[in-house]
């Protein structure tokens, strides 16, 4: 095999801490594109690999940059098997029930539109930090292998949905609503649920990249509203939202409320610790204090982790965890699952929950607490993690313990604060919680206090 070397125009924003994320056909371009193909056939070559799986969203530029993508991975001599329009968590499937077991899908997640990337895996394993900065400067060196791959289609969509089938455990006929976002779960999750017994109204399941009728992000209510009216029109006993490629669940109770990712963890934990007494339990650094509480309180063990789906699927590995969940909506279930998250395999999961529960409303024996949501503030790539870190430097906390593994949480007596630098888009991430209002504004304003003396036009928040 031969190599050969020449020079190429990278923005170097698109190598994130745990994927490639860039602006299609803008910071993604062919020549990029085709030569993180070239990158990543290469790589694979040079382990062994010489199978690669590649999916991809449905994204406007998905399909032109599952062309460039291809061709570069075919030319150093790597077969592509072609698994088509998929959600992140079908293509998590490919590499554990196909015969290869690395590959990527090509996603902008929950990005804007005009975003797409690449999630990455190797041997099961999704890449880390390092690994996204050694393809990186292969690119930059050009170091590709030479040779002549092949492509294949394949299929996984009725495997995975029987998987899940064999999976979950449902006796009663549960009546559900669901918001797609004209993202990729438009072409499965109905089918799932149905074949589960349920009662499925489905909103936006017609895949369309422009996102027609309002941003894929389940974490944020605003997105929520039209599943709100579904669940309290058709009397459902939830509503599940994922985001544009399905490895994350929004949920919303019976009474129409947001139930958030954390206290979601509340209730897997309870019933994941109850089959599997005195298991490990990761979850991030935006998780409530009330989620460990809970664990601890079970007898299992609460791991606390950087943000990150890589981040957590590397501490589940590490500890051997039976469950791990983050604030953003992924959750990742390692006990009868296989460690990767998958927001359509969380929502079964909680219809397990509530078709074993006498309560109407299952969400209702959650514990409550003030918190904020997550606050983004746009701030530059460039600048982000420096003004996390002077902030770590410079910021002044009395009678406090500090958590410095991602950004910064500060835990009062009576409540904490957390900032940190986003990983997928330009922007600093804070939250809030606190055991009554006052104590939460109290920390909210110890945090913008320090933060001003950084950057003084940090906007109120």
């Amino acid at each position: 095999m031969n190599r050969y070397n020449h020079s190429v125009n990278l923005n170097h924003n698109i190598f994130r801490a745990y994927d490639i994320r860039g602006i299609a056909l803008e910071d993604l371009t062919e020549e990029v594109v085709i030569k993180l193909g070239k990158a990543l056939g290469s790589e694979s070559m040079e382990r062994g690999i010489k199978e690669f799986i590649i999916g991809r969203d449905g994204r406007n530029s998905s399909p032109q940059i599952f062309e460039w993508l291809s061709s570069g991975l075919l030319s150093t001599g790597c077969n592509v098997i072609d698994i088509g329009l998929v959600t992140s968590p079908m293509f998590y499937h490919a590499t554990h029930y196909l015969n290869a077991s690395s590959g990527t899908i090509i996603t902008g997640s929950h990005n804007p539109k005009e975003y797409n990337g690449f999630k990455i895996i190797f041997n099961k394993v999704p890449t880390t930090s390092q690994e996204i900065s050694n393809l990186k400067k292969r690119i930059e060196a050009e170091n590709f292998l030479f040779g002549e791959g092949k492509i294949e289609k394949k299929d996984v969509k009725d495997s995975y949905i029987k998987k899940i089938k064999e999976n979950i455990n449902i006796k009663n006929k549960l009546n559900i609503s669901i918001d797609c976002g004209n993202g990729a779960a438009g072409i499965v999750a109905k089918e799932v649920y149905e074949s589960l017994g349920c009662k499925v109204t489905e909103l936006y399941g017609e895949i369309d990249g422009s996102f027609p009728n309002h941003h894929p992000d389940p974490s944020k209510i605003e997105n929520l509203s039209d599943l709100i009216d579904s669940v309290m029109k058709e009397n459902s006993c939830i509503g599940l939202a994922f985001d544009g490629d399905a490895d994350r669940v929004g949920v919303i109770s019976p009474s129409g409320n947001l139930v958030d990712p954390d206290m979601q963890m509340i209730l897997f934990s309870r019933k994941v610790i109850n089959e599997n007494p005195g298991c490990k339990i990761v979850y991030d650094v935006k998780c409530s204090q009330l989620l460990s509480n809970e664990i601890n309180n079970l007898n299992g063990e609460a791991i606390i982790s950087r943000t990150g789906h890589t981040f957590i699927k590397q501490k589940i590995r590490e500890t051997g965890a039976k469950l791990g969940g983050e604030m953003s909506g992924h959750i990742f279930f390692n006990d009868r699952w296989a460690g990767f998250d998958d927001g359509i395999y969380a929502g079964a999961r909680l219809l397990e929950i509530i078709d074993e529960s006498k309560d109407e409303d299952i969400f209702e024996n959650i514990p409550n607490i003030f918190s904020t949501p997550e606050i983004n503030i746009a701030v530059s790539d460039s600048e982000k993690f420096q003004i996390v870190e002077n902030f770590k430097r410079k910021a002044d906390f009395i009678n406090a313990s500090i958590i410095d593994i991602d950004g910064i949480r500060v835990e009062f007596e009576n409540g904490w604060g957390l900032l940190r630098a986003s990983n997928t888009t330009p922007a600093l991430v804070l939250r809030f919680e606190a055991q009554t209002e006052k104590v939460l504004k109290q920390i909210k304003e110890i945090f913008k206090q320090n933060l001003k003396k950084i950057k003084h036009d940090i906007p109120d928040f």
